[in-house]
């Protein structure tokens, strides 16, 4: 499929041109240091949103991923601090914690039991939350790792490392998405579950793994988060949930499922992290930044609403009416 026919095009463009005007009109916007900057701190909604946009290929959703997020880091803190594991392992623990809970929580109840996937996300969003406070005593705790500084703030070949991130996790993605047959399958199951099923898809095993990808994403997004700041904190995540999903949805992946993919989302977390920076070295406040990228998201959905109606009228003409003038 050419560039042209991609859904996340439009938004390409608009990326391509944002980045242009700043360029022109900010004198530190195109620096080295503010495009690291860009990066780096796009690095966590970039891993939360791959997740994301392999539960919304299969027609779900995942409310719960910026507590998710908040819970294995704390997690994370508590395996560095009072467990005094190996940083390597503690990595590894919190990742498997988001994996596991993904799976058995979310996956379990709407891929196994057919549960409605917002009321389930709904509420283990409330119950992650509530388990990070618990945990942390609603306190932020310090975590001191030479591994996490260089993660955050280091570079190899002259890139950053959270850069070197990005792009694994994308390439990774990428090619489970087009090149194995659980990518066909996420499709096939969000394009139509029950044509899928009596295709001899599994399609609950489908539905559980993407929400286990989810919560690994998140927890692994925890790891960047919990590096950048050097600290596990309660209160972080709490607005993660609507810039991927503003990201996802800006690049391509539609609400209903089995549309879209990693390289368009790849495409809305740039386009928010270019809009959010230039937005800053402008000097506009935050709150305007947050009503924008509201603006934004409402945008997104509405224009994958138009595009679905669109495909929708189009495949139900007759071949008679598609050659009328």
């Amino acid at each position: 499929m050419s560039l042209l026919r991609q859904r996340f095009f439009v938004v390409l463009v608009v990326l391509v041109g944002m980045f242009i005007f700043f360029s022109l009109t900010q004198e530190t916007f195109l620096t080295a240091a503010n495009i690291s900057a860009i990066l780096t701190a796009s690095s966590i909604l970039w891993v939360a949103s791959i997740g994301l946009t392999f539960v919304m290929l299969a027609g779900g959703f995942d409310l719960s991923i910026g507590s998710m997020l908040a819970l294995c880091g704390i997690g994370l803190g508590w395996f560095v601090n009072q467990a005094s594991m190996p940083i390597g392992l503690a990595i590894l623990a919190t990742v498997a914690m988001g994996l596991i809970l993904g799976g058995l929580v979310n996956g379990v109840l709407i891929g196994r039991f057919g549960l409605s996937f917002l009321v389930v996300t709904l509420g283990s969003l409330i119950l992650f939350r509530g388990l990070t406070n618990y945990w942390s005593q609603s306190k932020t705790e310090q975590v001191i790792s030479p591994f996490l500084d260089n993660l955050a703030f280091g570079s190899t070949l002259g890139i950053p490392n959270p850069v070197w991130v990005m792009l694994i996790t994308y390439g990774v993605m990428l090619y489970v998405q087009k090149f194995t047959f659980f990518g066909r399958d996420v499709y096939a199951v969000g394009g139509n579950v029950d044509a899928a099923r009596l295709s001899g898809i599994r399609t609950s095993r489908t539905i559980v793994i993407v929400y286990a990808l989810s919560g690994g994403f998140a927890a692994l997004a925890a790891v960047l988060q919990d590096a950048r700041i050097g600290a596990a904190s309660p209160q972080v995540g709490e607005n993660l949930v609507f810039s991927a999903a503003a990201a996802v949805l800006l690049g391509g992946t539609s609400f209903s499922g089995g549309v879209g993919g990693v390289t368009g989302t790849a495409v809305g977390v740039l386009f928010l992290g270019v809009l959010q920076n230039g937005l800053s070295v402008a000097g506009i406040e935050s709150y305007w930044q947050q009503i924008i990228t509201g603006v934004i998201l409402i945008g997104a959905i509405a224009l994958d609403f138009a595009q679905r109606k669109g495909l929708a009228g189009f495949t139900r003409r007759s071949p008679a009416s598609a050659s009328a003038p």
